[in-house]
């Protein structure tokens, strides 16, 4: 089973449900905010992708931490930063069995799932 992850009202989520509709695909909606999101989740994230992926230094919510919380990252920290501040995820993040791919790009999609 597919799932993508990410925020309902998110402009690129919304564009990647959109493919997966148009294409047919089947796939369950995770919304980080309404559905929460675990240690254990982003951890699980990270046995699949590097944490530099997985975090959104564009975001709006990253440029409204303390220099503190950006600095002197790693995996552990990471984690714990993304449990509190789940927009900080670059979105989407779609995830089956045998894949994990972080944002949306129509091209990558196409290859990982036609």
């Amino acid at each position: 089973m597919i799932t993508l992850y990410g925020i309902k009202n998110c402009d690129t989520v919304k564009k990647a449900r959109q493919w997966l509709d148009n294409h047919a695909i089947a796939y369950r909606f995770h919304d980080f905010r309404s559905d929460g999101l675990t240690p254990a989740q982003v951890q699980h994230f990270l046995t699949r992708c590097e944490w530099e992926v997985l975090l959104n230094r564009r975001s709006t919510t990253w440029k409204a931490l303390s220099e503190t919380q950006k600095t002197d990252l790693n995996a552990s920290a990471v984690i714990a930063l993304l449990v509190e501040h789940p927009t900080l995820i670059k979105r989407p993040v779609l995830e089956s069995d045998d894949m994990l791919l972080v944002g949306f790009n129509p091209d990558s999609y196409q290859l990982a799932l036609c």
